[in-house]
């Protein structure tokens, strides 16, 4: 919004002409979204608190400590997230650019479909809320236009192929097997982050972590002169992600001040399901889906520890793990929770420089 309103005014003052870099427009979203979060970070908690009672349902199955150092907390926290994301991406992208769009819906989207899973288990006082089929429905639902609007979007060269990273031109050539794969993608980096947020601060650091280095290589890939350096696949438009990314970042910080152990709110589905959409999206359209397992490879450990533990125990009645996710197997081994979620912040860091890497490794 701003910079349609005030770059066209950068030949009468040119200290506007700073609305053109998508840099100093993403700083600009960047601070937006964090002081929202600021400014009404305490208003929507006291209110969350005054509506919920009770708070978030905690799972009999979990770790009984849960019970004990969580009961009380408020839920759907990320509402505040969505409103600080939604404040700064709009208030500083070029909102001429469909991939913002795209971005948005599937954020907001998920958002909606976690949002309705916790009103229904707050009002309910219940851990179950939409059923686990439904869910998926809407979500497949969402990414479908998604990957769609993406393919239509994408240069006739790129369209409906996937990058290999580690390599310089290849390209996999999937047609209309894009838009599936581009679900995919979607809605398991969606709920492989609902997975991982199950202690104070353990999936928000990750997500941010995991969106700077998205936002790097979008800045690269929607740069024609230093994509063609690298030797990575131009996608002209996608640069304007950056800004998007940028306020997500914000907001990720600013609920981080309020979700830091001991957490006064959680995130809830309907911030988890949003955040993971939103990188599985950015992903799908800068075209480093297999990036986002390396950089996002802490949601994909957590994902994996659960399908194991799954299969082990129909398989052979057996548990791999003392508990899944990944993070209650370490916790059921004593580990202090403040010791687990700052160590899964330093695994999140290592692997996204890993995903860094592969610009250069060609």
């Amino acid at each position: 919004m701003l910079y349609h309103l005030l770059f066209p005014l950068s030949e009468d003052f040119a200290v506007l002409n700073l609305f053109r870099y998508i840099s100093f427009r993403t700083g600009g979203a960047v601070i937006t979204a964090l002081v929202i979060c600021f400014i009404f970070g305490p208003r929507i908690i006291r209110w969350l608190k005054s509506k919920q009672g009770k708070g978030q349902p905690i799972r009999d199955d979990g770790p009984q400590s849960h019970i004990v150092t969580k009961q009380g907390t408020p839920t759907m926290g990320g509402f505040l997230i969505l409103i600080a994301l939604a404040a700064g991406t709009l208030l500083w992208a070029d909102l001429t650019e469909a991939y913002v769009w795209i971005c948005i819906l599937v954020t907001m989207g998920f958002g909606l479909v976690g949002f309705i899973d916790d009103y229904l288990k707050v009002t309910r006082n219940s851990s179950n809320g939409i059923s686990g089929r439904l869910k998926l429905l809407l979500q497949f639902s969402i990414a479908a236009v998604a990957a769609i609007w993406v393919m239509n979007q994408s240069s006739p060269e790129l369209a409906g192929q996937i990058a290999v990273p580690f390599a310089k031109d290849v390209l996999i050539p999937l047609g209309f097997g894009f838009i599936a794969f581009a679900m995919l993608v979607i809605v398991g980096a969606s709920n492989a982050v609902n997975l991982t947020d199950g202690l104070d601060g353990l999936a928000t650091m990750p997500v941010i972590i995991a969106a700077g280095t998205f936002a790097l290589i979008a800045y690269l890939v929607g740069n024609s002169v230093f994509s063609e350096y690298l030797q990575i696949h131009y996608v002209a438009g996608s640069g304007e992600v950056v800004v998007f990314l940028g306020a997500l970042i914000g907001a990720g910080l600013g609920f981080l001040w309020f979700n830091a152990p001991p957490a006064m709110v959680f995130m809830g589905d309907t911030g988890s399901l949003a955040l993971g959409g939103a990188l599985g999206s950015v992903a799908v359209i800068i075209k480093h889906e297999i990036v986002l397992a390396i950089v996002g490879g802490l949601f994909v450990l957590e994902t994996v520890s659960v399908i194991v533990q799954v299969i082990s125990f129909k398989l052979t009645g057996k548990r791999v793990f003392r508990m899944a996710p990944l993070h209650h197997h370490y916790e059921q081994k004593g580990w202090a929770e403040p010791t687990i979620v700052i160590r899964f912040w330093i695994i999140a860091l290592i692997l996204a420089l890993a995903g860094l890497a592969t610009l250069k490794l060609r």
